[in-house]
């Protein structure tokens, strides 16, 4: 006898039957297939929780045959921790490079690309926890480029060799997001080295403001500040206290050239995937800014060997910074 494939409207009704109850041998009758049928497709691709879904089997299904030569198979267990992390919002390559770390065979970044895209044809949801929605970049405006000089300026290219080399934990990039008709904003600083990212939300945008924020943020862990780097924004005029404070470098980027400051840019574009730029930061709890921070620092980096920045961080200061509470206040 020949052996053909379960069809998706099988698997449908194995599904319904499977939820009314029935055993494997009553749900062969009904499909009309041999019960070891039925034995091999509910082993395969039910979930780790005993609980099968259609969708997922034949996506599972799809996925295993297409790659069988290779022996790339998806299993229970890559779908479950696809879809977990998907929620948390990794992208697919975090995911593939994670993998192993976590003791799962690893799987390519494009075979979970593949099984996220199988799944919306089927009509699923999981495209929509993608970080990039392929929205074109906007330069910025000349209204941007046309902001007034800081007094003293430090320039970049005065910055310690070592700032540049990113081999030490210490040297952070600073910017500013700022919400809607340009109310209140957030401060965010990221240490070059190990992609630890600090947030803290501010009224406005004035420089006594900032600073204020800057300082709160980093004069708990300053024996770890060694350089700040800034693009050429006003809020950043009063540099000179906040160098003073931290006993830190403080120096500014070439103006229109954000390269130079690529991580802190990077980030930015992370968080405006939670707080895109049509938000009232009005609406923006502390609670959330520390949701979205702790989210950030637990996400693994590709080029941190998907390792997280919260691992290579604090391995690097524990026992200097093990008494400073991560959460972050709103200004008041």
């Amino acid at each position: 006898m020949s052996y053909t494939q379960l069809t998706m409207m099988q698997r449908y009704q194995i599904e319904a039957l499977k939820k009314e109850g029935l055993n494997q041998s009553a749900i062969a009758r009904n499909l009309g297939v041999h019960r070891s049928t039925i034995c091999r497709e509910l082993k395969r691709n039910s979930l780790d929780s005993g609980e099968y879904l259609a969708t997922s089997a034949q996506i599972s299904t799809r996925l295993r045959y297409q790659h069988k030569k290779k022996n790339k198979r998806l299993s229970r267990s890559h779908i479950i921790y696809i879809r977990k992390h998907l929620q948390e919002e990794w992208s697919p390559e975090q995911i593939s490079g994670r993998m192993k770390l976590d003791g799962l065979k690893p799987i390519s970044h494009e075979t979970i690309y593949r099984y996220i895209y199988q799944d919306k044809q089927q009509g699923g949801k999981l495209y929509t926890f993608l970080q990039h929605k392929n929205r074109k970049y906007h330069k910025r405006s000349c209204e941007y480029r046309s902001r007034g000089q800081i007094i003293d300026r430090t320039p970049i290219d005065k910055r310690p060799e070592i700032a540049n080399e990113k081999q030490r934990v210490g040297d952070w990039e600073v910017d500013t997001i700022i919400g809607k008709n340009h109310q209140q904003g957030i401060v965010t600083i990221v240490d070059r080295k190990s992609k630890f990212t600090l947030m803290k939300k501010v009224k406005s945008k004035q420089a006594v403001t900032v600073t204020r924020a800057m300082i709160q943020l980093l004069e708990p862990i300053k024996d770890h500040v060694h350089t700040i780097t800034s693009d050429n924004g006003k809020e950043f005029a009063y540099h000179k206290e906040v160098s003073n404070r931290l006993n830190a470098g403080f120096y500014f980027a070439k103006p229109y050239q954000s390269w130079q400051r690529g991580l802190n840019e990077h980030t930015n574009g992370l968080i405006r995937q939670y707080f895109p730029k049509k938000r009232a930061f009005d609406t923006i709890s502390d609670r959330q800014i520390v949701e979205v921070q702790n989210k950030l620092n637990n996400r693994p980096r590709k080029v941190l060997g998907y390792k997280t920045p919260t691992e290579v961080f604090f391995a690097t200061i524990t026992q200097t910074y093990s008494a400073v509470d991560p959460v972050v206040a709103v200004d008041s």
